[in-house]
């Protein structure tokens, strides 16, 4: 055990996980590679859990928070702050949602729990619908609509939560159906479910499930919600955090193949914005945004410094297309990915989008969940010079691949070939 491992243990709480039996210290980083204390480089599938989202040490970014540094490093959202509001009016821009208004947070848990404020006193309810095998934070009020066990440690919570069917396409009672008669049956339990229930101020979705895996419905499913949500005066929130700015590929925003029906009422969103910094915030039409009666400041959110990060990132990404990036290279890592699944015993499902890719573990020959296996691959390939992630709700059991979206082919296929030695390491 290392020196700085002990030292970790002796001032961390017991629940701060680490990856790794011999944990990791980064040192720095550079494009889509980091070095370790040893000195040693990896090529980074997972981007500091989807934050890394353009590239490491971008100089556009680095550049900016220097310069933004020099001249003030913090001053509140009780000052007019130049780089917060054209951060705000391209994210509003951007987000879909008509007469958006936006606030920033410094955490994609403070914006969900924001989200979750602005809905319940919108609607005068403290009744929220959340997905099965969601997560959302680890706030009181964000751990309280988190439907994964293995990320929320109390059933206390300040709201009543309803969980609905539709996240996970691959598991659950309505697996064996096809997309349209999936997508229908959800719909009818939700129906069903609102049939039971006080009117509930929101439903709050993940359009891919990040901590659960990677998982996602049939697109057209938040569109099949959103008629019956309407019907009932409940709001939809988006929660982006983890499928915001492109990383799909195919959209800006996740929520966008579910998009038949109109943007959701409020999208929350952090992460991948500040490539590092602590951006995160919710966008709201304005009379959701504006129905607080009491006033409210963010000491941290809009931090002049994170926001120049957020501006000098965002342009970078649509300047140099890694939404297109996302779709090219994604499309052809996730084929490579499901080529080596087919010729694995353990793997059950390659699944994703963009660049956005799980992979479920199971016991060969069965449906049972094998975290032990991706704990073995997640080993493995850290010494073969790849860091990737796990998730998952049924046990841990899947790998979630998330590199910066500047991947270039190359790196692709050097990523994929060091995941198929892991993954014979374990068959």
């Amino acid at each position: 055990m290392s020196s700085l491992h002990h030292r970790h243990l002796a001032v961390s709480p017991d629940w701060l996980a680490l990856y790794y039996k011999r944990p990791l210290e980064i040192t720095h980083g550079e494009g889509r590679h980091v070095w370790d204390a040893d000195g040693r480089r990896y090529l980074d599938f997972f981007g500091g859990i989807l934050t890394t989202m353009t590239a490491h040490a971008l100089p556009e970014v680095t550049k900016a928070v220097s310069e933004q540094a020099g001249r003030i490093i913090h001053s509140s959202t009780l000052y007019l702050n130049r780089p917060m509001v054209e951060l705000a009016e391209r994210v509003a821009t951007l987000s879909g949602i008509p007469d958006a208004r936006v606030f920033f947070t410094t955490s994609g848990t403070e914006a969900n729990d924001t989200a979750l404020l602005l809905a319940t006193t919108y609607r005068g309810s403290n009744q929220v619908l959340a997905m099965r095998n969601s997560y959302h934070g680890r706030s009181f009020s964000a751990v309280g609509i988190t439907g994964n066990n293995a990320w929320s440690p109390t059933s206390l919570s300040p709201l009543q939560t309803l969980y609905v069917h539709g996240g996970v396409r691959t598991r659950g009672p309505y697996e064996h159906l096809g997309d349209a008669e999936f997508i229908k049956a959800c719909v009818a339990d939700l129906e069903d479910l609102l049939g039971h229930t006080r009117a509930p101020a929101a439903l709050i979705a993940e359009p891919i499930q990040g901590v659960g895996g990677f998982t996602s419905p049939p697109d057209g499913l938040y569109a099949a919600f959103r008629r019956v949500l309407d019907r009932h005066g409940v709001l939809w929130i988006s929660d982006e955090v983890q499928t915001g700015w492109g990383r799909t590929g195919e959209h800006f925003w996740g929520w966008q193949a579910h998009g038949e029906n109109g943007p959701p009422d409020i999208l929350t969103f952090a992460k991948g914005i500040g490539n590092g910094m602590s951006i995160g915030g919710v966008v709201a039409r304005a009379e959701v945004m504006n129905c607080l009666d009491a006033n409210s400041i963010s000491t941290f959110g809009g931090s002049p410094v994170t926001m120049a990060a957020g501006l000098a990132n965002l342009s970078y990404l649509l300047e140099h297309d890694l939404q297109g990036n996302a779709r090219r290279v994604g499309g052809l890592l996730i084929e490579r990915l499901r080529a080596i699944g087919a010729g694995s015993s353990c793997v059950r499902e390659v699944r994703g989008r963009g660049l956005m890719i799980g992979i479920e573990l199971v016991r060969p020959g069965t449906d049972e969940a094998n975290p032990e296996a991706a704990a073995a691959v997640l080993e493995a390939a850290r010494e073969g010079g790849l860091l990737i992630g796990k998730g998952g709700g049924h046990n841990t059991s899947v790998l979630r691949i998330a590199p910066p979206l500047s991947l270039t082919i190359p790196e692709a296929e050097e990523g994929a070939e060091i995941l198929a030695e892991a993954l014979r390491s374990v068959d």
